[in-house]
Order: C-alpha cells, then structure tokens, then sequence
C-alpha cells in the first residue's frame, strides 16, 4: 500500500483536504446547503415550536440570505425531521421521551373516545419527534363535519373551528377542523368524508407511516424503544 502523506497548509488544514474542497462538485454543494438549512431548521423546531414550512424559510433567509431562495435549494421535510430527531437526542435526551409517552397515551385516550369516527394519528406525536411545543394532530373520516362537532359538543368539550388544506393536496378542498383541550393538551382533529380514507395508508415517500390507528399506536407504544418511529422497529 503506498505511504499516503498529509502536508500542512498555513491555514492548518492537510493539504489532502484543500485538494478535495477544490474538487468538490456543484451536487456536493447543493447537498451541503441543504444539509445546514436542514440544521438550522431542526433548531428552530425543536427551541421555538416553529412549523416546519416557517423554520425552512426562516433558515433558508439565515444561510442562504435570501428571502426566495429557489425550490431546489431546499431541503424536504423528512432531512429536517432526521435533523429534529438528533438535534433532541443531543440537547433533549432525558425530557423529550418522556414528553412524548405522556402525548401518545392522552391521543390514545382521544381517539378511543372519537372511535366511532375512525381516528388517525399524525404529526409529530406519530413520528416520534414531539416535544413540549407539540399538541396532538388528528384525522377523523365521517360522514359529515357535523357529526364530530355534535359528539363533542355533547360531552361538553368547547371546540375551535378553522381549515387546514387536504392532506391529499391543493387540488382538494380545505378540510374543516376541529380544536379543544383533553387533559390540558391542545388536540386538532382535521375531518375528511369516508371516501377520503381510500388510499389514505399508504407510507410517505421514505417509507415512514403518515397516519395510524389506535391499534398501531398501541403497538408503537409497548414497543420498548417506542419513542423512535416506527421505520426503526
């Protein structure tokens, strides 16, 4: 094997290293921009409770300088989820799981109540990245938005009404959605029609789940290492 050698620059980097900045590629330093905006947002998220649309931008402005930087010089929401997830085990590791186990065992307790309505979970409670900034975010598939607000309504829960766009995209309506505290967590349940739940399943592009029922979150929580998502299981 030939002898390799390192020669210090006057900067104090290894003459090897200077070679390889100098070969770098524009893909190398398109990854490498989307990797620090990635950082950056993950930080954003995890200190601020920023929604991940907000922190891209925001950390975007910050590396880049620039308030409109292009589509492809961004990076998609699942690097900035893996980003979120070491960011907490860095700086979170003896308080994030906890927090998480209380979310999960409360929108277990929510959607057993809403059964009727086939609940599903999303977000971060769902993806494992929850933390104290987090509520819990819910679907439910019924018949009619009525139906939901009635139930409530019913049992006394006091509920906020607003829209959150279709998880199926801008080619859909916005969805009504339904806001209210169980046990002093804010909870956020988007309510689609039957029909939308065709198709609904299917895992996200890196094969992490979008959605799932009771009976997954329970098995997501006996699991003993429950506070990873379930592509780690």
């Amino acid at each position: 094997m030939a002898n390799t050698r390192f020669y210090l620059t006057r900067w104090g980097f290894p003459f090897q290293s200077i070679i390889s900045l100098m070969m770098s590629t524009p893909i190398d330093d398109l990854q490498q921009l989307r990797a620090e905006i990635a950082a950056v947002a993950a930080r954003m998220i995890a200190q601020d409770g920023a929604d991940y649309a907000t922190a891209k931008r925001k950390a975007a402005r910050q590396v880049l300088g620039e308030d409109t930087p292009g589509a492809k010089l961004l990076p998609d929401n699942a690097q900035i989820e893996d980003e979120v997830r070491q960011y907490q085990a860095l700086f979170y590791g003896d308080t994030q799981p906890a927090r998480l186990h209380a979310l999960r065992a409360i929108a277990l307790q929510v959607m057993e109540a809403l059964a009727q309505f086939s609940p599903y979970l999303t977000g971060a409670v769902l993806n494992g990245t929850a933390s104290e900034h987090d509520d819990i975010h819910l679907q439910l598939f019924a018949e009619s938005a009525k139906e939901v607000e009635i139930f409530l309504l019913n049992r006394n829960v006091n509920i906020e009404i607003s829209e959150t766009p279709h998880f199926k995209g801008r080619r859909h309506e916005p969805v009504e959605t339904v806001s209210f505290l169980w046990r002093n967590e804010g909870v956020h349940a988007e309510l689609y029609e039957m029909n939308d739940l065709r198709g609904a399943l299917k895992p996200r592009a890196d094969g992490r789940p979008q959605r799932a029922d009771a009976a997954t979150l329970r098995a997501l929580m006996a699991a003993p290492n429950h506070n990873q998502d379930l592509i780690d299981e």
